[in-house]
Formats: C-alpha cells, sequence, structure tokens
C-alpha cells in the first residue's frame, strides 16, 4: 500500500510538472527613498482622484470627454488590448486537449486486374467519430510559461491604454490652457492697441494744431504698429491652438460647450502629496505596463529553457465506420486509435541555446526599461514638485509688478498731458505694462500646466467614475 501511494504521489508530482521560470523578485528602487522637499499632505492620492474632479473648467471636461470617445490614437491602443486579450486566449487555450468531431463518406471502384477476385467491385465506407488532435503534456512548464508570457502582455497592453488615455487627458488640458492664455494675451493686446491708437489719434490732432512735435507723433505711429503686429502674431498662435485641440479631439469642438473660464478660474487641485517614489509602483500605468512586460519576458525564458526536455504529445480517436449506412452504429463496427509520442532534441544546430540566450537577453532589457520608466516617474515628479511652490511666488510677484506697472503708466500719461515728461516717457511705461501684463498670463498657464504635469506624474485618475 504504501509503495502505490508513492507511485501515485510520484505520478501527481509528474503530471503537475514543473515550471523552468526563474523565480519573478521586485527589482530594488533605482532613486532616493523620499522627494527632496516633498511634504506629505493628507488630500486624496492623485490616482483616487477622477479627472472630472480635478478640473473645475466645464468646457474643459466637455471636451476631454469628446477627444475619450472620438481620438484615434485612443481607439487604436484599444484595439491592441483586444489583440493582446485574443492572444492570451490562444495560449490559454493550448493548456486543453481538442477534440474534433468528424464524418466521412466514400465509394470507390476497383478494376479487375486489381481485384483479389479477379473481377471489378465497387465499394463505399461511411466513418464517424471524434479524434484527439495532438496534445502536447506539459511536463516542464513550456505551455504554461507561454500561456504566462502572454497574459502578462495582455496585461502590459492594457496599461498602455491607460497610460495613454492619461497622456491624453494631460495633453488635452494642458492645449486648452494655452488655447487660454493666448485667448487672455489678444484681450491684452487688443486693449493695449486701442490705449496707443488713442494716443496716437490725441497727438495728431496736437500736431495739426500745431501744438505737438512730429517726433511725438511718429513715435505713437511706431507703438501702434507694434502692438497691431503683437495681435496679428498672438491671432496666429491663436488659431493654431484652437486646430491642435481639434485634432486631439478627434472631432469639431461642439457649439455649445460651455462657456470658457479665465486662467484664475480653473480651479485645478493644487495640494495632491507626493507620497514617496515607490507608491509610482503601483500608480503610473507605464511604470505597470513596463514591470508586466519584465514579467513576460521571465515567463518566456521558462518555456525557452523546457524546450530542451522531451515534448510527450497525445494523439487518438474513436468512432463508427461500415461499408453499409445501416450498419454504421451496430456492434462491432466501433473502431479506435491512440497514438503517444515523445520528441527529444539531440541536435538543433544550437538553435535552442540561441533562443534561451535572446529571451534572457530580452529579460535584461525589459529590466533595464522598467528601471529607466522608474527613475523618468521620479524625475517627474520632483520637477513638479520643485515648481509647485515657486510659481506661486512668482504669480504673486507678478501681480504686485502690473499693478506697479499700471500706476507708473497712469503717471506718465498725465505728466505727458501737463507737460512735464516727454512722449518718450510714456511709450516706455506702456511697453513694460504690456510685458508685465502678458508675463502674469504666462506665469499663470505654467503654474497650471505644472499642477495637470504633476497630477499626470503621480498617476492620475484615468478611469470614468460610474
Amino acid at each position: 500500500m504504501k509503495t502505490k501511494t508513492l507511485t501515485l504521489g510520484a505520478a501527481a508530482l509528474l503530471l503537475g510538472g514543473c515550471n523552468m521560470a526563474p523565480k519573478y523578485e521586485q527589482p530594488p528602487l533605482p532613486t532616493d527613498a523620499q522627494y527632496a522637499g516633498a511634504a506629505a499632505g493628507n488630500a486624496a492620492a492623485a490616482r483616487d482622484v477622477a479627472w472630472q474632479d480635478f478640473f473645475g473648467d466645464p468646457r474643459l471636461k466637455a471636451i476631454i470627454d469628446l477627444t475619450l470617445e472620438n481620438n484615434r490614437d485612443l481607439r487604436v491602443a484599444a484595439l491592441r488590448v483586444e489583440q493582446a486579450a485574443a492572444q492570451y486566449r490562444i495560449e490559454r487555450a493550448a493548456l486543453l486537449p481538442t477534440v474534433a468531431a468528424s464524418g466521412a463518406y466514400s465509394r470507390s471502384r476497383t478494376p479487375a486486374e486489381f481485384s483479389m477476385t479477379g473481377r471489378p467491385s465497387t465499394g463505399s465506407q461511411f466513418t464517424v467519430g471524434a479524434g484527439l488532435a495532438s496534445y502536447e503534456i506539459d511536463f516542464f512548464g513550456r505551455v504554461r510559461n507561454l500561456k504566462a508570457a502572454a497574459l502578462e502582455s495582455y496585461l502590459a497592453t492594457e496599461e498602455a491604454r491607460r497610460s495613454a488615455t492619461l497622456s491624453l487627458i494631460a495633453g488635452v488640458a494642458s492645449q486648452y490652457l494655452a488655447e487660454r492664455a493666448l485667448d487672455e494675451q489678444l484681450a491684452i493686446a487688443q486693449n493695449t492697441l486701442k490705449l496707443v491708437g488713442d494716443s496716437r489719434d490725441l497727438i495728431k490732432r496736437m500736431f495739426d494744431a500745431g501744438a505737438g512735435s512730429e517726433l511725438d507723433l511718429k513715435t505713437a505711429e511706431t507703438q501702434v504698429h507694434g502692438t497691431q503686429a503683437s495681435v496679428a502674431d498672438i491671432k496666429r498662435q491663436l488659431a493654431q491652438a484652437r486646430n491642435a485641440l481639434v485634432l486631439l479631439a478627434g472631432a469639431p469642438l461642439p457649439a455649445d460647450l460651455p462657456a470658457p473660464r479665465p486662467l484664475d478660474g480653473q480651479d485645478l487641485i493644487g495640494d495632491l502629496p507626493a507620497g514617496v517614489p515607490s507608491d509610482l509602483l503601483t500608480r503610473r500605468p507605464d511604470i505597470l505596463q513596463a514591470e508586466h512586460a519584465l514579467r513576460s519576458a521571465n515567463a518566456s525564458i521558462g518555456a525557452a529553457r523546457a524546450a530542451f526536455f522531451p515534448s510527450i504529445s497525445l494523439t487518438g480517436s474513436g468512432g463508427f465506420g461500415s461499408v453499409e449506412l445501416d450498419n454504421l452504429f451496430k456492434s462491432g463496427s466501433f473502431m479506435w486509435s491512440f497514438s503517444p509520442g515523445i520528441n527529444v532534441p539531440i541536435f538543433t544546430g544550437g538553435k535552442l541555446r540561441a533562443n534561451l540566450e535572446i529571451t534572457k537577453a530580452s529579460q535584461k532589457i525589459m529590466l533595464a526599461q522598467y528601471e529607466k520608466s522608474i527613475q523618468t516617474a521620479f524625475s517627474e515628479v520632483s520637477d513638479a514638485l520643485a515648481a509647485r511652490a515657486t510659481y506661486v511666488e512668482q504669480i504673486e510677484a507678478q501681480q504686485l509688478r502690473v499693478a506697479a506697472e499700471q500706476r507708473r503708466y497712469a503717471l506718465s500719461d498725465l505728466r505727458y498731458k501737463e507737460g512735464v515728461d516727454s512722449y518718450l516717457t510714456v511709450i516706455t511705461a506702456q511697453q513694460s505694462l504690456f510685458a508685465a501684463q502678458q508675463a502674469l498670463v504666462q506665469a499663470r498657464f505654467s503654474q497650471l500646466t505644472n499642477l495637470v504635469s504633476l497630477y499626470k506624474s503621480l498617476g492620475g485618475g484615468w478611469e470614468t467614475p460610474r
């Protein structure tokens, strides 16, 4: 009884097979354990904040919704997920035997010279049955590792789709903010053009009346023409920004979209905690994609190693056969065949060894890419965190500068009209005010795009809440 038990146990172990793949171990984090100067914070993690909650502008939300429905790159990413899922199902099916039913009818005539009776004969044959196609018993885990590699490839493709979704959301938001910034800069330029135009008209009336100099008139005209050129340049950039936004959306923007908010009314969530770099391993879809690719390469090594060992396959069939259709299922018409086979690699010209070396090299490449994706993520988060606090200080300083320049311009204009200063003082003050106002818009735009980058780099919520 004891011998029988040991035999059954050994058979079960043999049938269960062994796995030739190396044991997967999480690679060490190739970055510092903490971000420099990052506070922990108490707000929700970026991945737990859906993009609908992160963005406050209803117009931007509507454009993102439109983009997720129509963008062609995202559609391709989704189709690749379906392709990878189908490939995984193919590899998984290899673990199960393939059974197929068959039926056949044949009728033949034998000439007299080939007949044992010396007379020509005509006969029929009917067969019906089911057969087991060549089924590999996976003793050494080759088929299982191929299935595992396909599964990890599928999961990597799914993470790639999520990464594409997050990148697309961030890209649309950044492009929308660029369009909003240019729109505000255009409004500033057009308002400035009106001011310098009014000044030019006033100086021309004074010149025509003999109370003004030609130098002041030409200086005012120069200011008008320069501002007109700025307006034309910003208009061109604004049109191109809107075209780029339509391209990202994958469809024309509907006319009934909500009215846009100004840059200082976007209400993005700015207090997302950074956590620690190791959090990125479970948050960032591009890192998860790289890890699944590494796991797939690891499983491929197991399949390549198993190819060095014998493979056993089973082929069999069973059914009924008869020369008369009426007798097809009667007693004595049952037939069967069973053909086990073994394939032992002896000489392959180094093919198996080379294939194993390829899979090992691929695994090292995937490891390097995985580590690089972590380092890239760490760098992106660190840069965004370093910029987050400084933008607040920059905008506050820039607002004070704009207020001072506005007062300076008002005083210069007043002193010119009272004959105290030359028009050159007014022109200088006007140019400084225009530059300060444009710089304030640019600073607000940079702050907002930095928050979008931080949200993306922390693996922000790409899922749509239901």
